[in-house]
Order: structure tokens, then sequence, then C-alpha cells
């Protein structure tokens, strides 16, 4: 990786200072100048909306009409330092992404009132980088180090809404009267501009109010999602393909295998994957995978390909190594299946959030009490919810933008809620048993199994977006030998 020449000068009205211990001590005024011209116009003319330009619209309506009076803020966030001069991947906000479309650092976007109802948005952009000042070349943001911005009139045209120079901001929001709400946790300047003009209770009901504005997706939301897990049916097959040279080397060359389909098809993985073979199977979030993978042992694989647009597919599958399930595999692997079957059958318009998670719970625990791991019946065992030992998780969540998605809305209104059209949730039942589980016999012992589907809730019932996965055992039986030809 090239050394990068020196911090950034954001206000662009100074010379760009130099770097200590950069091999250049200074920048000479011939040629300061002579980086100040000689470049072509490279402004994009023909820019269209981009796909979701009426649909963030829309929502900004919404947003608009529940805080009426009220200047809004939702920051997209800054980078953040992983060593020294390096920062980590950037990951704009999710609220910011939902209501704008847009994913560049330190963008903002403010929804001012023009009245007692409505507003105008704008949203706050970095500009292009500075030429007369030589940002451009000597900064470590700059458009010669990390790549070209948009200017700020073809951001304009991509998302639909004004565009503005965000190093004005802090300014205006320091000198902001009237109501104000923002989104916390993503831009410390943007606070600190704010910090006697807003109260953290406030700005957490922002917040609630868009976690609770997604968890109806609509049509883009949707078709973004099934492109996610389309790649992620992709990247399991890729992994299948390759289970011969993961034995010789270990997780990790699933965990890379995986990741490869994620970055050519999409952004990025959705979530850090999750590559258990063997006992790690039995470990919820393992995400070190630098374990060994051995024939005869179980593959819990749990990946999610992120799409350009950052909604992102979460999908599980419990593979046999040597593609054959042992009898005691396939019996605690049938038995989850047949949980997740109750789970997705009870996913329907008007039932209550939990019902699915209920019906693959008690499927579960009569298992547990037919198989004599747990005294019944099988209502005490629920009731005392002592098939947690084995079953540990949540049977699903709701899906998009993030992973777990909508996770600050209102308990009422999640959990307590009721499924409608449109709303996107994964059904993801399993069994596990620990290595050194002395309550079972020595057999189960290190045997994890998970089987995870997105759904989407329609108007008659629902959708399995990852049917094209296969889920029995048999099936995934012959899959795996398809694969491995």
């Amino acid at each position: 990786m090239t050394e990068q020449p020196a911090p950034e000068n954001p206000e662009g009205d100074e010379p760009i200072k130099q770097r200590k211990n950069g091999l250049y001590p200074a920048v000479s005024a011939e040629l300061a100048d002579n980086m100040k011209s000689g470049w072509a116009d490279t402004e994009l003319h023909d820019l269209r909306p981009i796909p979701q330009a009426a649909e963030t619209a829309r929502r900004r309506a919404e947003l608009s009409a529940r805080f009426p009076g009220e200047r809004l803020v939702i920051p997209a966030g800054n980078l953040r330092t992983r060593s020294n001069d390096t920062e980590y991947a950037f990951r704009a906000s999710t609220e910011y992404v939902y209501l704008t479309g847009d994913q560049t650092q330190d963008g903002v976007l403010v929804l001012e009132p023009t009245g007692e109802q409505g507003h105008e948005a704008t949203i706050h952009l970095l500009p292009r980088s500075n030429r007369e000042n030589g940002e451009f070349w000597l900064d470590g943001q700059g458009e010669l180090w990390v790549g070209r911005r948009h200017s700020l009139t073809e951001a304009e045209r991509l998302l639909g809404v004004p565009a503005r120079d965000v190093r004005e901001l802090a300014g205006t929001l320091a000198g902001a009267t009237g109501p104000v709400r923002v989104v916390r946790g993503h831009d410390a300047g943007v606070e600190t501009a704010l910090t006697d003009k807003v109260t953290a209770e406030r700005d957490e009901e922002l917040r609630v109010f868009i976690s609770e504005q997604r968890l109806v997706k609509d049509g883009f939301e949707i078709a973004e999602l099934q492109k996610a897990v389309d790649s992620t049916v992709r990247g399991f097959e890729d992994v299948v393909k390759v289970l011969d040279k993961a034995e010789a080397t270990s997780e990790r060359y699933i965990e890379g295998t995986f990741f490869l389909r994620a970055r050519v098809e999409g952004n990025d993985i959705g979530y850090g994957s999750i590559c258990a073979a063997g006992p790690h199977a039995t470990t919820l979030h393992w995400v070190r995978n630098d374990g060994p993978v051995r024939s005869g042992d179980l593959l819990l694989l749990d990946a999610g390909v992120e799409t350009n647009s950052l909604y992102t597919a979460d999908v599980t599958r419990t593979l046999p190594i040597n593609g054959t399930y042992t009898e005691l595999q396939r019996k605690i692997y049938d038995a989850v299946y047949e949980a997740q079957e109750a789970g997705i059958a009870a996913v329907k318009p008007g039932a209550k959030y939990r019902d699915f998670h209920d019906a693959a719970q008690r499927v579960l625990a009569e298992k547990l009490v037919e198989w004599g791991l747990v005294e019944g019946p099988v209502e005490r065992v629920l009731e005392l919810g002592l098939q947690r030992r084995w079953t540990l998780h949540g049977t699903g969540h709701m899906l998009g933008l993030d992973v777990h998605d909508c996770a600050v809305a209102r308990t009422e209104t999640y959990v307590d809620g009721v499924l409608e059209p449109g709303m996107v949730l994964t059904v993801e039942p399993g069994l596990y048993f620990q290595a050194d589980d002395l309550t079972v016999p020595e057999e189960y012992r290190g045997i994890g199994v998970r089987i995870e589907d997105d759904i989407l809730v329609t108007e008659d019932g629902n959708r399995n977006l990852s049917a094209a996965l296969p889920r029995t055992s048999a099936d995934v039986e012959a899959w795996m030998a398809g694969l491995k030809g």
C-alpha cells in the first residue's frame, strides 16, 4: 500500500500540510502551479436518478409527516481508523442509506421544516476534492488517492435532492433555532454542533421511527433482497465445490470462497461468515473460521451476500462434509428441518410475529422429549424453557439493510406485533449439543445443526426467497453429489 502524503484539509483554503516522515520535504511553487492545470473536464452530464430515488422520496415524505415543524438531521457517518493512517471500509449508516440511497462518507441529510407541515430535504456532501490547494493529489482522501467523488451537481441528479457542501453544515446547525432531532452515533461533529439543541429521548424517537418504517419492505427492497439471496445460493454452491480444498487447509478456505462471490456479485458479505465445521457448529457466532474441516463431520455455513445497495441475505445450511449424513446426523438434521417447516408455515399476514418461533420450538421440544434428553411433558418443557439448553436462540429476525433489521423498533410493533405483507424475516431453528455436555449421550456431543431461510410475507401466505437452496437431508445430499460431479 502506497504511503499517503498528508492529513485531510477539509476547508480547502490553505495549502495541504506535508506529512511527517514523507520522502518529499516540500512542494515547489512550480510543481504546485503545474498540478493546477492541464486536466480535462470530467463532469458527468448524462446521469439518471438511482433506481430507488422514487422510494427514498416517499420514505422522506413519511418521515416529514411524523415530525412536522422539526429539523431532522441524519448523518452517514465518518471513516473509522483501523490502524495509524489506514481506515476500515466505510459503510454508511442504515438510516441515511434508507432515506437517500447514498453511501458517501461524511454525508448528512437534513430535513428543514417549511412551516407547520412539510420539509425541504437537502443532502450535505463533500464536493470534488480541491485542485487549487492541492487537496486532490496531496491529501490522503484526495481524488488521486482514493478515487473521484461526485460533484454536488452530479449528486443532485443521482439522488433527486439538492446538494450542498457539508463543510459549511456545522456552522449552520450551530446557529439553528427551533426543535431539532438527530440520529446519534454516526457523526461526532454534527452532534457537537447540536449539543445544546437536542435531547437523547427525542433523538431516540427519531431513530425508532425510522427503524419501524423499515418493517415493511417496498418493491425495490424486496427485489434487492432476492438478488442478495440468489448470489448467496451461488456462494453456497461455490463452497460445496471446494470442500476438498477446505479439508486440506481449514475453515478459512470456505470463508474466502464465499467472500469471493460476495465481492464479485455484491458489495461485501452482510455479516461475518460463520464457517463452522465439526464441534464449532455448536458455537452460534463462530467467525474465527480457523478450525479443521474433516470428512465425516458437519459444516454449518451461515452466510449472506450484501448487494451494492446494502441489502443482505442471511442463509444457513448444515452440510455433511463428505456428502452423506450419518444416521445420527440425519436424525438431528431432520428434526431441525421439521421444526423449520412448522415455523415457515406459521408465517402469514395477520399472524403474530412470535407464532413462527413458538411453532418451531414446539417441534424441537417434542423431539428432545422423544429422544429422552429432557423429561416431558412437552408443555412443561416449553413453559420452563428447558429446550433452550439445546436450541439456545430465537427462531428468526427481520432482514433488510441490516442483517438484524429494525432492531430498535418498539417491542409492541416488532416481536409483539403482527405480520404484514412485505415483511421479510428469517426462520432459523437449530439444535446444538456442546462437546462438553454430559447430559446427552456421547455420540450427540459436538453436533450442531441450523437451517435458515429468508421468508417474505405475501398477501396470501409467504414466499421462501432462498427456496433454490435444497433443505431436506436427501435433497442436500443429491445437490452436493451433483455439484461435486
